[in-house]
């Protein structure tokens, strides 16, 4: 029996969610799995990955051959790194205590970087809402300055008609009185 490790996929319509399984090769992609090593949601920025390293390493161990896109997983989780220093056990180049160690300096250095793109992630957000939302702004004030203008040239505007009726008013008001 020739064992992949794939995804499997759940979640509704344009909203994928997949389960990371070992199964049956010739078994269907969402049908009959021998065991479930994790989860993996694309949609997340950046995709939120849960793997059991240890399931995961042994059925690679085993002989597991993993689909392109469960290999760039099992990359970036440290998965394939794990195996290649087990490997180096295996034919004596260092011991388990020095793999480990190896391995949980990369993880740590693995961890910071992830760290850094959320943040940076979240900041360019943070700088796009907020460019957006000064943009919206931006157009309301010049949609209620320009209004302002306008009543202000029509204030003037009505201004300059009192004060020419008011003095059409006043010019003719003396005539009449000198007159009579």
């Amino acid at each position: 029996m020739s064992v992949k490790i794939r995804l499997q996929r759940h979640g509704s319509k344009k909203r994928p969610f997949y389960f990371i399984v070992a199964a049956n090769s010739v078994a269907p992609r969402d049908g009959k799995f021998i065991e479930k090593i994790g989860t993996y949601n694309p949609l997340t920025v950046p995709a939120t990955v849960r793997l059991n390293r240890e399931r995961a390493l042994y059925w690679m161990q085993e002989g597991a051959q993993p689909t392109n896109t469960c290999r760039r997983i099992l990359s970036f989780k440290g998965v394939l790194y794990l195996k290649h220093l087990m490997r180096g056990v295996s034919l004596g180049l260092f011991d388990e205590k020095a793999a480990w160690e190896k391995f949980e300096s990369w993880n740590g250095e693995h961890e910071e970087l992830v760290a850094k793109r959320e943040e940076t992630h979240r900041l360019h957000k943070a700088e796009k809402r907020h460019a957006a939302m000064s943009e919206s702004v931006r157009k309301v004030e010049e949609k209620l300055s320009a209004k302002a203008a306008a009543q202000v040239a029509e204030a003037e505007a009505d201004a300059a008609e009192a004060d020419a009726a008011e003095n059409e008013a006043a010019t003719e008001t003396p005539a009449e009185n000198q007159e009579g």
